[in-house]
């Protein structure tokens, strides 16, 4: 067994302590990683207060890792001992099913690891990047360009493949209208996406705050979404939007957005069920998808395109022992754009 320093959480009011973890002593075709950052999500908020219920205590969250190759596995063949790499919300897939076969790990019909929070395929229950190390078998480990800044790759590795994977597979791109909801971790990243597509892309939010923000990263047009006089001047304007916010009860409203054969896709887990008339969908043929993150190659694909375009994750670096706060930040809103800590402060 390797230990591993870590910052973990015992319970849904607890604040987070040190601890020492325990890694598995790595197999053939496994990787050692240090972790050098890792990129703080809404979801590990979610799953360290445990607002989903599920939650495994003592939990170490993180799923956006990014460091260097420690050491391999005898078998290993993708990566060398000081590699920049990543590792982001899966470790672990059958490998066998279709979808798996496909590429589509995210969607494995015989039941894919997360990277934390869930139980892995020895039994034991998973711990990941508010760590000093992880041990990921490398069909999970992604390559990370010298080109991007590890702090500002770490991101990537959920919030970034998580706006990726939609935006390719909708055909985000030249001629297309594409309109983000939300400008947060994953809206920032998902509007250089956007443009480096060549898409024309407007940002939805609350907050007129963001505006100059949205626009120097590469926004088109910045619109509140509490000013009526936007959904009027954008009625049946886009053929694709992605919401990263939970929406249930207005949908009717954002459907009214999508041009014919228009897409709407909801990447946030909303507390109620979505709401939305027959007629909203019915008129200009309008879509309602959802997605969940992305596959190892189109990950690695993720990578590649920002490193070639210069897109990264617009970060907040935070002390270990700043945990606590950086979460009541981000439930605030009070950050620009993700917290990343520094995990040499663990």
């Amino acid at each position: 067994m390797i230990l591993s320093k870590a910052r973990c959480a015992c319970g849904p009011d607890q604040s987070f302590v040190r601890t020492t973890i325990e890694r598995r002593t790595p197999g053939l075709r496994d990787v050692l990683i240090d972790i050098a950052y890792a990129g703080i999500c809404h979801s590990d908020v979610e799953h360290a207060r445990s607002l989903r219920g599920k939650t495994i205590y003592p939990i170490v969250p993180g799923h956006e890792m990014a460091g260097t190759v420690a050491a391999v596995g005898a078998e290993v063949t993708r990566v060398r001992v000081g590699d920049r790499v990543g590792v982001g919300n899966m470790v672990d897939a059958c490998g066998e099913c279709e979808n798996c076969r496909a590429g589509l790990e995210q969607y494995c019909s015989g039941g894919r690891t997360l990277a934390y929070n869930a139980i892995g395929r020895d039994g034991q229950p998973t711990y990941g990047g508010y760590s000093q190390n992880v041990v990921v078998d490398e069909r999970f480990v992604v390559r990370i360009p010298e080109s991007i800044a590890l702090q500002k790759a770490a991101p990537l590795l959920c919030a970034g493949i998580t706006m990726y994977s939609p935006l390719r597979h909708w055909r985000a791109g030249s001629g297309k209208n594409v309109a983000i909801i939300g400008f947060g971790g994953l809206g920032h990243v998902g509007v250089q996406m956007a443009r480096a597509l060549g898409a024309r892309t407007t940002v939805l939010d609350l907050s007129a705050a963001k505006c100059e923000d949205a626009l120097r990263l590469g926004a088109d047009e910045y619109r509140l979404s509490t000013d009526p006089h936007t959904f009027t001047a954008l009625d049946s304007v886009f053929d694709l939007i992605i919401s990263t916010v939970p929406i249930h009860d207005q949908l009717d409203r954002y459907l009214g957005l999508l041009a014919r054969d228009g897409v709407y896709v909801n990447l946030a887990v909303p507390a109620k069920p979505l709401n939305v008339s027959a007629a909203a969908l019915l008129t200009n043929r309008r879509s309602i998808a959802g997605t969940r993150s992305g596959g190892i190659a189109e990950t690695q694909e993720m990578l590649d395109f920002c490193a070639m375009h210069g897109i990264g994750a617009e970060v907040e670096v935070i002390h270990a022992d700043g945990i606590d706060d950086a979460y009541q930040r981000l439930l605030a809103g009070d950050v620009r754009f993700r917290f990343v800590i520094d995990n040499s402060t663990l």
